[in-house]
């Protein structure tokens, strides 16, 4: 049998009834407080690591459209190589005021060359599923040998497009970011997916079988 303590007082059984309310709002404040430290985290690495960028142009159509508001990643490339089928932000190797935004085609040390429409990498053609047969121009071009730490860009609406065809090659270091994540119009909403461009073994072009802050603006097209 057990006994009621001697010890017992409405004092200490007021105490004892305290813990589920108290308990509640130090919960609460701890709760408040991790949110708060994530919420100042993630600004950190917005502000630090990533920049959203305007995209101003139709070059890099279907993936980007004009006004399209994405985020770029600042540092990516302090970490990884930058890598065939990246689509990467640069300064204008003509005026470094401007920022345009393209997709490497060729990697440093690549001869580069376009037939009929067909991009060749060291002469084999390079399969490239982001452009549409209704964007790819015909015009022929090449080959160009890609110089040492520096890259050769083109926009996937190859028919309206400013791009390495036309002002050569990219310096490694002009280039500082990579398009992740479009988060504007929300209809675009979503991580922005780099297409590992790869050399097949199918024919060479020529041959009949192959016949088949507040938000930086970056110019897509001109």
């Amino acid at each position: 049998m057990v006994h009621p303590s001697p010890l017992s007082s409405p004092e200490a059984q007021h105490t004892g009834e305290r813990p589920s309310g108290s308990g509640f709002h130090r919960e609460l404040r701890v709760w408040a407080r991790d949110l708060v430290v994530a919420l100042g985290l993630a600004m950190i690495i917005i502000v630090f690591f990533y920049q959203p960028v305007k995209v101003e142009g139709t070059s890099m159509a279907p993936l980007l459209s004009d006004q399209e508001r994405i985020f770029i990643n600042k540092f990516v490339y302090h970490f990884e190589p930058i890598e065939r089928g990246d689509v990467v932000v640069f300064w204008y190797p003509l005026d470094r005021s401007k920022s345009f935004i393209k997709r490497v085609v060729g990697l440093p040390g690549d001869e580069v060359e376009i037939r009929r429409g067909h991009v060749l990498i060291n002469g084999r053609n390079l399969e490239e599923p982001y452009v549409p047969a209704q964007y790819v121009d015909t015009a022929a071009y090449g080959p160009v040998q890609v110089p040492h730490d520096e890259y050769f860009v083109m926009g996937d609406h190859r028919i309206s497009s400013n791009d390495s065809r036309i002002f050569g090659p990219v310096p490694e270091g002009f280039i500082y970011g990579k398009a992740v994540f479009a988060y504007w119009p929300w209809t675009q909403f979503g991580s922005i997916s780099a297409v590992n461009a790869s050399e097949s073994n199918a024919p060479e072009a020529n041959s009949p079988e192959s016949n088949s802050p507040q938000a930086n603006s970056v110019d897509s097209s001109r």
